[in-house]
């Protein structure tokens, strides 16, 4: 009865796991299918013949490769430099001795993150058009900086106010000034956490559709959830196809959480208790 007490959790969280990826697993076998009608007929099963040759069709004919290196390079870019920004700004209103504007620049990135991305569509069209830099990949990178700017920084400055302020005292007695500090001292330390942050920014800008739909016409520009959009044969949507060009787009994720997966759940649980 002990016994299956214990195996009672794991059987129903293997249970949930399976709910989970069976979409995924659907999709998994949908792309190594030979047509629309392989899928028809067996939608949930593994295929007795292994069509591999759709992904090559959707990386080259679908312009996958396209979509799938513009997304990969503007959702990486974005990331990391709103992270470099976050911190800094983080380190700012957290470790430096100025109470009141720290306190009203917290409540200004607050009240950022009240505001839903959905609202600032039109202002977003309007700064865009106005800078001259609509239909290029800095109308998606410079928004989704600004967008991942408040979470970024609250996970941060959550981070950087656990850590012991007797580190920067003996910097300060090594003769390291404020740059040094952050550079040198925070940033290292800092690190579980902005891998954590970076997970999340990288996913919503991978993932992002509405302002990609919308800022950018030319094709050759596209990123890959609109690309995905697009994808069509010349006669009739091929479903198997699409499916391979889906897993083009979750592969990314997968390969981040194999290798980033200690780092992230170090980053969440970090900030909760006071060092």
């Amino acid at each position: 009865m002990n016994r299956l007490k214990k195996l009672l959790p794991h059987i129903v969280l293997m249970a949930y796991l399976l709910v989970i990826l069976f979409p995924f697993l659907f999709v998994l076998f949908s792309s190594v299918k030979k047509d629309n009608n392989a899928i028809a007929l067996n939608p949930f099963g593994i295929p007795k013949q292994f069509a591999l040759g759709n992904y090559v069709e959707a990386w080259v004919n679908a312009k996958i490769s396209t979509y799938f290196f513009n997304s990969l390079y503007i959702s990486i870019l974005s990331a990391v430099v709103s992270i470099l920004i976050a911190a800094m700004f983080a380190f700012a209103i957290t470790r430096m001795r100025h109470f009141k504007i720290s306190a009203l620049l917290s409540g200004l990135i607050l009240v950022g993150m009240l505001i839903p991305n959905n609202a600032l569509m039109l202002p977003i069209y309007l700064l865009v058009r106005k800078l001259g830099i609509l239909d290029t990949h800095l109308a998606l990178i410079i928004p989704y900086i600004a967008n991942a700017l408040p979470f970024s920084v609250i996970i941060l400055a959550a981070f950087m106010r656990s850590l012991p302020g007797e580190i920067e005292e003996a910097a300060v007695m090594d003769g390291l000034k404020a740059q040094g500090i952050f550079a040198r001292i925070v940033v290292p330390l800092t690190v579980p956490a902005m891998v954590t942050v970076f997970i999340v920014n990288f996913l919503g800008n991978w993932n992002e559709f509405l302002l990609a739909n919308y800022f950018l016409s030319n094709d050759s520009l596209r990123t890959l959830p609109v690309g995905m959009v697009q994808f069509r044969d010349q006669y009739q949507m091929n479903y198997a196809q699409m499916s391979a060009g889906i897993v083009y787009s979750v592969v990314p994720v997968i390969v981040i959480y194999a290798i980033l997966q200690e780092k992230i759940i170090e980053g969440v649980t970090a900030g909760s208790v006071k060092g």
